[in-house]
């Protein structure tokens, strides 16, 4: 019995050891959760999911140098469908029952709005992708904007376009104003008009359009066209932009400088559909195959993403919002593992005191969470000949206007003398 006894407590303390000694690597082990809403349905859906592949990606680079702080990246994601009254409850469960360490935004302006007072609540810090001026009411200091808007983000957005049509002779003297009824495009053309008014340029023309559920544009192009502006601006989601641009080519609209606030003109589906008739327009754009936007790690990661959008559909080049959606998570994992904590205060500290280095470049975050420093590229688009995907592989092509230190190429103006 004795040695019975003995062999039964010799294995028990083993089994103490044992467990003592796996624990540490057990909790190591424990996923970290990375929690957000993402539209994969609805108006934004095919640009969601484009977003949500690059951020997969940089979970597989992430989880294959051995995770952050030693633990396993989780993605955890809900559909939002694009509809803003789907985020609060969304937020809340990701928080509250999936128990996610971090929370990053879905895209937009009008889906990070209605999540900001969720995470503020919990202290939490929070990524932002491509939300214009979303943190002006809340004014929350760990809010952090990827898109590089600039620290005035209503005015930054617009005032390379000013800019330009201010080194023109003779400048142009008046322009018109259209908006798609949502909150990104109301913001874009606010600050359109706050711009015109500071370089003295008249407005002759500023209406809304329904959003969704605007088709045809040729109406509301040819009370444009009777205002014959020498400036239009446009706020629009993709759809809009198409039809605007279609209507636009219809109707012989020829203002000197026409472009300004249109989503999805970056999209390569619409690249395509478009062709020639995007000659001309003069645009917010976030990056190029130019010269000139040459970021360290940028062409990896499109490497990469190419590899896996076609089989999933999605945008084949991802120009535009993927290297965004990358950069948002590579920089709130870089920041993690600056301070070796997930702590939100510690972290949410980093990311406001520091330069961070990612694949869109170098970000610096000024005191309402946008960058420091505007980088809202104008670009032209130029020498269009066909419908092909390979016409937008090319520099030259989207040809970088302003800021000056970007600039690629120059301005064909008027309008017109570009198509």
């Amino acid at each position: 019995m004795s040695r019975k006894y003995g062999f039964v407590l010799f294995a028990l303390s083993l089994l103490a050891v044992f467990v003592i000694s796996f624990a540490p690597t057990a909790h190591a082990a424990k996923p970290f959760k990375l929690g957000f809403s993402m539209a994969l349905t609805g108006p934004l859906g095919p640009a969601g999911k484009a977003a949500l592949l690059a951020m997969q990606i940089w979970r597989d680079d992430v989880n294959a140098q051995g995770g952050l702080l030693g633990r396993k990246v989780e993605l955890v994601y809900y559909d939002d469908q694009t509809k803003p009254a789907n985020v609060p409850g969304i937020y809340a469960k990701l928080i509250d029952v999936d128990k996610v360490d971090f929370a990053v935004s879905g895209y937009g302006t009008n889906l990070i709005v209605p999540a900001l007072p969720i995470v503020m609540e919990r202290g939490m810090v929070f990524m932002g992708l491509f939300g214009l001026d979303a943190n002006a009411k809340f004014k929350y200091n760990n809010y952090f904007q990827i898109m590089p808007a600039g620290p005035e983000p209503i005015l930054d957005w617009s005032r390379g376009f000013f800019k330009i049509a201010a080194k023109q002779s003779p400048k142009p003297k008046t322009i018109a104003l259209l908006s798609a009824d949502s909150e990104f495009a109301r913001n874009a053309v606010n600050g359109a008009r706050l711009n015109a008014k500071a370089f003295g340029i008249k407005v002759v023309y500023d209406k809304r359009y329904p959003f969704p559920g605007t088709t045809d544009f040729t109406p509301i192009l040819r009370a444009v066209k009777a205002t014959n502006p020498d400036m239009f601006f446009v706020g629009s989601y993709p759809g809009g932009s198409v039809g605007i641009v279609k209507a636009a080519a219809e109707i012989g609209l020829k203002p000197k400088l026409f472009g300004g606030g249109m989503v999805g003109l970056q999209y390569t589906a619409i690249q395509m559909n478009l062709g020639p008739l995007l000659n001309g327009i003069t645009n917010y754009w976030f990056w190029a195959p130019e010269r000139t936007l040459k970021f360290p790690g940028i062409e990896g990661f499109l490497k990469k993403y190419q590899a896996q959008a076609p089989a999933q559909k999605l945008d084949p080049l991802g120009y535009y919002l993927p290297p965004f959606a990358y950069a948002y998570v590579q920089l709130l994992g870089n920041a993690i593992k600056a301070t070796k904590s997930f702590d939100q205060a510690k972290v949410g500290a980093y990311i406001r005191n520091n330069t961070h280095s990612t694949v869109v470049g170098d970000v610096k975050f000024g005191k309402n969470g946008e960058w420091a420093t505007s980088r809202t590229f104008q670009v032209q688009l130029q020498n269009i000949k066909g419908h092909k995907m390979k016409e937008f592989t090319k520099a030259g092509k989207m040809v970088v206007i302003y800021p000056e230190k970007f600039k690629s190429g120059k301005l064909i103006y008027p309008y017109a003398k570009a198509k």
